[in-house]
């Protein structure tokens, strides 16, 4: 997941590669493995189903209509408000604020178990990831800190990330997938439930929850939307540079997830701790027990990376649609470094209060998939309107040049368009099941939190767009007006 807001070309242009691992890096994490351990073979389908109805259609959709406004500011709110109106296009970029907001305490308790297992002693590294104090004090520690580095600008934090990536994924991705391939190949004992077979039963439905959130995992492609113009020849190398990142990310989550499955028996994998313990088991196996802290300090790096570039990420993107009149002066209000100060705070109070909800859930792991849950029916909404609207400014904005277009007719944009709201509807729907294979405590807390989540998250935004005054645009805010503004003036 990263920022969306699209820029300019620049007279630099991207090899096929380079796209290609960009692609890669942007999408891969690690520390969502364990969620599909549990599935056996049968997680390559859902692999593989998600790339196809999902991961593909999101990264060609969002190329063409990135093309299509590269010279103006908005990402998905343009994309979506040029389809259907600034309301629903506020709406879009609100789910994406609010989403990742939402993410912070998921991705920072995976953060806090990475620190637990710094240490040599299993056992007591195990009991201290689980308990509850530890990692509700983590996770607000390095959020704040993050938050905090962000307000001092950002021009080093992208160095940060390029080698948080490295280290604390692409590095321990491959490792990974390395000591699985010797471990079978030396005649390790494979844990691994071998009798799923590759294709799932379809019947169980609490058996698909935890699939859906591979959609989340591919969460982010839209964003090398932005690179469409950055390359020659878009029309052929783009596509070209997508599959071949597509191709890697699903081969690294495939072979990453099995490397767990041989190592850990189904009823041990735990959605939190088990990427740590699957490499101590590695370690223990192969004698190199020594190397457990080094690769959870790595992991540890590449969570706290990725949080320093998010936190800044897409508050930019809502700050930016904020200017143009869409949010009060108080969330417009910046720092001495022309960093968006207000929101942050605000975003930081948020993610206090949901680590808060450590307190009533049953267990870290429970808390876990609960919050993951929710980010995923609030993002897929948007991925649903951003759907629907590439296929409607088909018909709206027909004559407008798409520097980068799907097909020559309208059949490839509907095919694509069709598959990814499909795929995002479906895992929708399924996100609200309770998942079979993790205890959540109390259905009646699951549910609630889940539906009365998504319906407060979406009405806010609307109750904001309703509650604007003309007093909250920033007269020096270049932000430009939608087609239809431009033929009435």
């Amino acid at each position: 997941m990263a920022e969306k807001s699209v820029t300019k070309t620049t007279g630099f242009k991207l090899s096929v590669m380079t796209l290609a691992i960009m692609n890669v890096t942007a999408v891969v994490s690690l520390r969502g493995l364990p969620a599909e351990a549990v599935y056996g073979l049968s997680s390559a389908f859902y692999y593989l189903f998600a790339a196809i109805v999902f991961l593909i259609p999101t990264a060609m959709v969002a190329a063409e209509l990135a093309a299509m406004f590269s010279d103006k500011q908005g990402g998905v709110f343009r994309w979506v408000g040029e389809a259907y109106g600034p309301r629903v296009g506020f709406l879009a970029i609100w789910l994406q604020w609010i989403e990742s907001t939402i993410w912070y305490p998921t991705v920072l308790t995976f953060g806090a178990v990475s620190i637990a297992f710094i240490g040599t002693n299993d056992t007591h590294d195990a009991a201290l990831a689980s308990n509850k104090m530890f990692t509700l004090v983590v996770v607000l520690a390095i959020y704040w800190v993050a938050t905090f580095i962000a307000m001092r600008g950002l021009n080093w934090v992208g160095k940060i990330s390029k080698w948080g990536g490295m280290i604390g994924t692409i590095i321990p991705a491959a490792l990974l997938i390395v000591l699985g391939i010797v471990y079978i190949a030396t005649g390790g004992h494979n844990n691994m439930d071998m009798s799923q077979g590759f294709f799932p039963d379809l019947t169980k439905l609490d058996n698909l929850v935890l699939a859906s959130s591979i959609f989340l995992f591919y969460a982010g492609m839209e964003m090398m939307g932005v690179h469409v113009m950055d390359v020659n020849n878009p029309s052929r190398n783009y596509p070209k540079a997508i599959v071949i990142g597509s191709i890697v990310t699903v081969l690294i989550f495939i072979l990453g997830t099995f490397s767990l499955g041989f190592i850990i028996p189904s009823k041990d994998i735990s959605l939190t701790q088990s990427l740590l313990i699957g490499f101590d088991n590695y370690f223990r196996h192969f004698h190199l027990s020594w190397a457990g802290p080094i690769i959870a300090i790595a992991l540890m790096f590449g969570v706290l990376a990725g949080v320093l570039t998010w936190v800044a990420g897409p508050s930019k993107g809502i700050f930016m649609v904020g200017k143009a009149g869409y949010l009060p002066p108080f969330f417009q209000r910046t720092n001495k470094l022309g960093v968006q100060r207000n929101i942050l705070l605000v975003q930081g109070g948020i993610v206090t209060l949901l680590s808060l909800l450590f307190v009533v859930m049953p267990s870290v792991q429970s808390f876990y998939q609960i919050l993951s849950q929710l980010t995923i029916l609030l993002y897929l909404i948007m991925y649903m309107l951003m759907f629907a609207a590439a296929i409607t400014l088909r018909y709206k904005m027909k004559s407008t040049p798409r520097p980068f277009r799907l097909g020559k007719g309208n059949g490839l944009m509907w095919l694509l368009g069709i598959l990814g709201f499909g795929g995002s509807l479906l895992a929708f729907i399924l996100s609200f099941v309770p998942p079979g294979q993790i205890s959540t405590g109390s259905h009646t807390v699951w549910y609630s939190v889940l539906i009365i989540g998504c319906v407060v998250m979406v009405v806010i935004p609307f109750i904001i767009y309703a509650m604007r005054k003309p007093s909250w645009r920033d007269k020096n805010t270049e932000f430009a007006p939608f087609h239809w503004e431009e033929k009435s003036e």
